[in-house]
């Protein structure tokens, strides 16, 4: 395949992806919770090297001109979003850094998705996906819906009637980059293998839930820049092509 051809489709292919990431950023401006993938591209080495074949053999130009780019590896941005009043007593948000502990006890999933509620066994639930809710001892929490009103305490306590039901689980990871999406607003090691977990700073508002991280402008911003950086590497596929095949139909005939 000719040189030119494979840098332009490496473009444009590392391109596309940006566009699809982003597009899935915009989709989800209204969801709560919600964090960003930043994309980008890293230059990718000539084939001797990427493969660590060094007595394989190379055209020292062709290197110098390098070997067009890849996708970079997606980085979640964990920056918070705006904190939105609610009317639900289930509805809660951290404000400040650490996250909700849900799903297995044995191994739980980190969210910033307050969204919660009680579900038929009156146990407490994530709204959109009936991912239980753990506690401060990773055990599953529930709520009488008779005994009165529910009060959750800055540091996460559930209290009714003034007495302690059970205190929220919160925490957080010393690097966050170790954490990948797992789908309905839940993040996980990105090895499947369980989070060591330090404790959250933030703070937990009651009748507040956080506003997706993603800005709708900057999206589409990035998406139109990624969109112009797929049209031109296209473009250039089509000159070269045009430009092989005339080559084949005029020079091929000589002689």
């Amino acid at each position: 395949m000719d040189y030119g051809l494979q840098i332009s489709a490496s473009g444009a292919l590392a391109s596309i992806h940006a566009q699809d990431t982003l597009t899935n950023n915009l989709a989800n401006i209204n969801t709560t919770g919600f964090k960003p993938l930043l994309t980008g591209t890293m230059f990718r080495q000539a084939a001797r090297i990427e493969d660590n074949l060094p007595a394989l053999s190379s055209n020292s130009l062709l290197e110098r001109l390098g070997s067009g780019v890849l996708s970079a590896p997606e980085v979640i941005n964990f920056a918070q979003g705006a904190l939105e009043t609610t009317q639900s007593e289930f509805d809660v948000a951290i404000d400040g850094e650490g996250f909700f502990l849900v799903g297995d006890s044995s191994n739980p999933a980190l969210t910033r998705d307050g969204r919660f509620t009680l579900n038929g066994d009156n146990q407490l639930v994530m709204l959109t996906t009936g991912t239980p809710v753990l506690s401060s001892k990773q055990d599953p929490i529930y709520i009488d819906p008779t005994q009165g009103p529910v009060l959750i305490g800055s540091d996460g306590r559930i209290s009714q009637n003034g007495g302690t039901i059970a205190q929220l689980g919160l925490g957080d990871v010393a690097n966050r980059g170790i954490l990948a999406p797992m789908g309905g607003g839940k993040f996980g090691s990105k090895t499947g293998s369980p989070l060591t977990l330090t404790d959250a700073t933030g703070l937990v508002r009651q009748y507040a839930l956080e506003a997706s991280a993603a800005n709708e402008i900057e999206s589409l911003m990035k998406i139109q820049s990624a969109s112009r950086r797929a049209q031109s590497n296209i473009g250039m596929i089509d000159l070269q092509n045009r430009l092989i095949s005339r080559a084949i139909n005029t020079y091929g005939r000589l002689g």
